[in-house]
């Protein structure tokens, strides 16, 4: 369902603290059963808490045949509103809207060209507005039921703080089978379709290096797709990633035949008050799960890219870009980078990040969300540098829209707060078939070969949960 309606909802929050030994594998495998699920998180590597929760008071969609998409957005966030008297104190989600921003909302942003086409036919924008839900602190082990009063609810309050109670206990009454491991590495990539071949991959890679040379840009990021037939439980993906491939910003939204299982390590935008953070992730290595970190070919990986003069080049061009988009909506000289470059630890490979912090010079509201949208979206590492005209470049070279890809999973909540990741590492599934899309940032002396194969370890993971919970 679409909104219409333009009155205002003031609306208090309140929450309960309870002691559960609920698996979140269980919790999961329940909510995934109920209407429009939505899960944020939902593994130990996440920081802060994760967000279980379905059944939505309200859905918006935005299609790319439509118009007017910040409009749009603008009306639908500012129907519900916190009402702060009455309200619960409690840091993070106050519950609100979760879901997602496709790539292509750039194009409303941006005058770019749109010869990619669009063939997975998934709305643009996707976002439930949901007045219960349980989350889970990770660091103190503990659950907390957050629920929702305003004028004409139905169910009640008390009603869904049953209803979040009735999830727990019967996700404390369900046994489910842990998923088994794969041997990634013996997953096999050569013989799954994809939106280029190899030579059509290396000709753009060889394209983008011209570009380069004729000063069009500093750097593209070029992915490709991968497609495979699905014939599994969308849940079971989210399982599996959750357990071999976890990542902090791991996501899973469902609705209809289609679903969304991400297992992003990347943080786009984090907004706390009146303080906005983006983690921008440039420079990537495998790492053999099965080998511990001090192994020869695991420190290897390691160390190469600790020393990579090629990927530190890129992280500093994407900081840049970051704090430049940042500078349009932060108050002058609040501006920092907090880390230009540190190497963290993920289960299948090793990432470079850096944290750009800054502080926002509007007041919180539905007006501040959309022009942080503006001025941000899409993140500048899947993207390249200079952002506009590598956009056009991406869209020449790339035969099809990335659709949810490296758009933007997460939440606004109604204290406009909000959490986004970038949607990497994530999966979209539609009927029966699977899509993976993974890329990396071409520069001038990327090496093609190399930076094939970084997509297919990136892509690797993704396709080994797939094929295992089809086995």
């Amino acid at each position: 369902m679409t909104i219409h309606s333009q009155q205002t909802v003031f609306c208090t929050t309140h929450f309960r603290q309870i002691e559960s030994d609920v698996s979140l594998l269980s919790l999961a495998e329940v909510i995934a059963g109920k209407t429009f699920p939505a899960i944020l998180g939902g593994n130990d590597s996440v920081e802060g808490h994760s967000i279980f929760t379905a059944e939505p008071v309200e859905v918006f969609e935005f299609s790319l045949h439509e118009d007017q998409p910040f409009e749009k957005l603008l009306a639908v966030l500012s129907k519900y509103r916190l009402n702060i008297k009455g309200s619960d104190t409690f840091s993070g989600f106050l519950c609100g809207w979760i879901g997602y921003f496709g790539y292509e909302l750039s194009r409303f942003i941006e005058k770019l060209p749109s010869r990619a086409v669009d063939d997975l036919g998934f709305p643009v924008i996707r976002l439930g507005f949901y007045d219960k839900a349980v989350l889970f602190d990770h660091q103190r082990r503990q659950f907390t039921l957050l629920v929702l009063d305003y004028g004409g609810q139905n169910p009640s309050p008390e009603e869904n703080f049953q209803q979040l109670n009735d999830w727990l206990d019967e996700a404390a009454n369900l046994t489910v089978s842990a998923p088994e491991n794969v041997d990634i590495d013996a997953i096999e990539t050569d013989a799954i379709d994809s939106n280029m071949t190899k030579d059509v991959y290396l000709d753009a890679v060889a394209r983008i290096k011209h570009y380069i040379v004729e000063g069009d840009t500093y750097q593209i990021n070029l992915s490709k797709r991968f497609e495979t037939p699905f014939t599994g439980r969308p849940i079971d993906v989210f399982h599996w990633q959750n357990r071999f491939n976890p990542s902090p910003f791991a996501a899973y939204l469902a609705w209809d035949d289609k679903a969304v299982v991400s297992a992003s390590p990347e943080l786009f935008l984090r907004v706390e008050n009146d303080v906005i953070t983006t983690r921008p992730i440039k420079g990537t290595r495998p790492r053999n799960p099965l080998l511990s970190d001090v192994s020869p070919e695991n420190s290897g990986y390691f160390h190469d890219l600790v020393l990579s003069e090629k990927d530190q080049a890129e992280l500093a061009m994407i900081v840049d870009l970051e704090r430049n988009d940042l500078a349009r909506i932060c108050i002058p000289g609040t501006r920092g980078v907090l880390c230009a470059r540190k190497i963290e630890i993920f289960p299948t490979v090793y990432h470079a990040v850096a944290v750009v912090q800054g502080r926002l010079a509007s007041p919180a509201g539905p007006r501040r969300v959309v022009d942080i949208l503006k001025a941000t979206f899409p993140g500048g590492s899947i993207t390249g540098a200079p952002k506009i005209r590598s956009m056009e470049i991406i869209d020449e070279l790339e035969p099809t829209a990335r659709s949810v890809y490296t758009g933007s999973i997460g939440w606004i909540g109604l204290n406009d707060d909000l959490c986004w990741n970038i949607a990497i590492r994530t999966i979209l599934i539609a009927g029966q078939r699977a899509a993976i899309q993974a890329g990396g940032g071409i520069v001038a002396d990327s090496d093609p070969e190399a930076e094939w194969q970084e997509t297919i370890t990136k892509a690797r993971a993704l396709i080994t949960g797939i094929r295992a919970v089809q086995t």
